[in-house]
């Protein structure tokens, strides 16, 4: 079914990125410098990195308990990525849209292709690295990965890469500062689409006769 941007006062912002490339860390310093922005917590059946905790990072699952919740609806998308299950909590999401809030969802791209089919209004925002040669610098950098995985999150990267045309948005992230600045620039521009500004006003439509 897809739902019609109409029911939602918020809006949904798809971040999508290779391994590697400061999706995570714009994330972050997004929230920071807005406090109306809600981050969906994916449920994911890998094992916490170091420093990341249950409830706050993500929600750290069984891949039986993972096949469970899908098997009963409750993923609004769901996707295996390096061998590992994530998924989108469909009744959260709706929840915070229709009670105004700005969603941010850290996503893949497979899941932003599926929850486009379900929310066209979603905006899907693809993160660049400057280059191949820094996104393995990043990752060898951040010390979290062994050789075989990092050579599968390069390989990954190409692949992801070639989806970047079906974003709405684009965002290099050579300068940090710059890469924020343009990402806080699309959230202002989102929150003025004509969906949710209707949404959120309804007193005015009607003064206005519309």
């Amino acid at each position: 079914m897809t739902l019609s941007p109409q029911t939602y006062q918020g809006s949904m912002l798809m971040i999508v990125a290779p391994s590697g490339a400061g999706k995570s860390s714009l994330v972050q310093a997004l929230l920071q410098a807005d406090a109306s922005l809600k981050l969906s917590l994916s449920t994911t059946t890998r094992q916490p990195r170091s420093g990341e905790v249950d409830g706050k990072d993500y929600r750290f699952v069984s891949n039986d308990a993972f096949i469970a919740q899908r098997a009963s609806g409750d993923f609004l998308e769901w996707a295996e990525v390096h061998g590992h299950f994530y998924g989108t909590s469909r009744s959260w999401i709706e929840q915070q849209m229709q009670a105004g809030s700005d969603v941010i969802l850290e996503i893949d791209w497979q899941g932003a292709q599926q929850i486009r089919q379900l929310i066209p209004s979603a905006q899907w925002i693809f993160i660049f690295p400057p280059s191949i040669d820094a996104l393995e610098q990043r990752l060898r950098k951040r010390g979290q990965d062994d050789e075989a995985t990092i050579q599968r999150r390069l390989a990954a990267a190409h692949v992801e890469l070639q989806h970047a045309a079906e974003a709405n948005f684009i965002v290099i992230n050579d300068v940090f500062e710059q890469a924020l600045l343009d990402l806080q620039q699309i959230i202002a521009t989102s929150r003025l689409r004509s969906g949710p500004m209707m949404a959120r006003n309804p007193a005015l439509l009607r003064r206005l006769g519309v």
